[in-house]
């Protein structure tokens, strides 16, 4: 399971890099910029193929890929191929191509995903289109509070009830007045995770916390919901721009949290986060891996939106200020601008990947000792 992991781990974000910077390749070859190379991969070079002016390289490191424009750092404006040489406008839609990709890469995922069937949580009530299809229904688990029972059990998020002490569970109701009887009493929970069910001991508390339940987990009803061929593109669409609202507004919220000195609430993740949901996305099934990669993607192409330094949405910012300045900006203060904001990013990531590894430190703890 570790070696999937990883494995999986490394596919999904090399993908994601790798469509980013392909949208890059394919719209400075359309502007007639010249590409000395589009890498698979990062750097040490394992081999290239060179075709015209451009090298098609594998690369050592594969968690992506790159390319390299001429004059794309400002550094050779003698070229007329340079992108430094090319219009404002042909120059904005190569840098917003890779987000572009990105956001088209979770279209497609999440379209198929209409079409074989998504896990959607669906309201008491709610009324599906007639063509809907709706199968496995059952009792799901929403999300799983720390520290709680249902947490030292190990129930995760994504885990459907089965049975209650044997009896089937049939709805949410039935779910949580059967923990209430069993409140202070060792009750056997039968839970399906992906293709494997097991049983659980928990011990539903009397007395818990305000708003966290005797278990401490927040349940609904969740089916596996398809749509026809002809519908899941619209309704794929529909979805990816309900998330890219979402995902926007809850970056705003902590952007604004940040900056009025309030302690950031919003889960952000860096590499080692990521790794670890990885791990239990895969546990529940390839449907949920598509799911998850799809809003990896719509991440990866707001954060690249951003207009920060060092990050396309940036370098579109600087585009807007020459148009508007009616000159280009300094070469060196655009490089030292996006190095700055480089060495920023990189120290945001390093500081997420030290929380993420204290966050995760017993899972860290297990997996080392299973490996040596």
């Amino acid at each position: 399971m570790i070696l999937l992991t990883i494995l999986i781990f490394i596919v999904i974000l090399g993908l994601l890099v790798f469509v980013h910077e392909l949208g890059h390749f394919v719209m400075a070859k359309r502007a007639g910029m010249r590409v000395e190379e589009f890498g698979f991969g990062f750097p040490p070079k394992l081999f290239g193929i060179k075709r015209g002016e451009t090298t098609y390289s594998i690369n050592l490191v594969p968690l992506g890929g790159f390319v390299k424009i001429v004059g794309e750092d400002g550094s050779d404006n003698s070229d007329p191929a340079s992108f430094g040489n090319k219009s404002a406008g042909q120059r904005f839609f190569v840098l917003i191509a890779g987000v572009s990709m990105n956001v088209i890469l979770a279209w497609v995922l999440i379209s198929i995903g209409m079409g074989l069937g998504l896990p959607t949580v669906l309201g008491e009530g709610e009324q599906l289109p007639p063509y809907a299809r709706v199968r496995n229904q059952a009792v799901g688990v929403l999300e799983v509070q720390d520290k709680t029972p249902a947490a030292v059990a190990g129930l995760k998020a994504g885990d459907t009830i089965l049975k209650i002490n044997g009896q089937p569970v049939s709805s949410i109701q039935d779910a949580q007045s059967t923990t209430l009887k069993d409140a202070g009493q060792v009750t056997i929970y039968t839970i399906k995770r992906g293709s494997d069910i097991f049983d659980k001991q928990i011990t539903p508390r009397v007395n818990p916390p305000v708003g966290e339940g005797a278990l401490g987990i927040a349940l609904g009803s969740v089916g596996y919901v398809s749509y026809p061929w002809y519908q899941a593109p619209w309704r794929g669409a529909v979805a990816i721009f309900n998330l890219i609202v979402l995902t926007v507004t809850t970056f705003a919220g902590v952007i604004w949290q940040f900056l009025h000195g309030h302690q950031v609430t919003a889960a952000l993740s860096g590499p080692v986060g990521i790794a670890v949901l990885t791990r239990d996305v895969t546990a529940l099934g390839f449907i949920y891996l598509l799911q998850f990669t799809a809003v990896l993607s719509v991440n990866l192409a707001i954060i690249n939106a951003v207009p920060f330094p060092a990050l396309d949405g940036g370098r579109v910012l600087f585009l807007i200020i020459e148009k508007i300045r009616g000159r280009k900006l300094p070469i060196k203060a655009e490089q030292l601008a996006n190095t700055i904001g480089f060495i920023l990013l990189l120290l945001l990531m390093a500081a997420v990947t030290v929380r993420d590894v204290g966050h995760y430190s017993t899972q860290f703890k297990h997996l080392f000792q299973r490996i040596f």
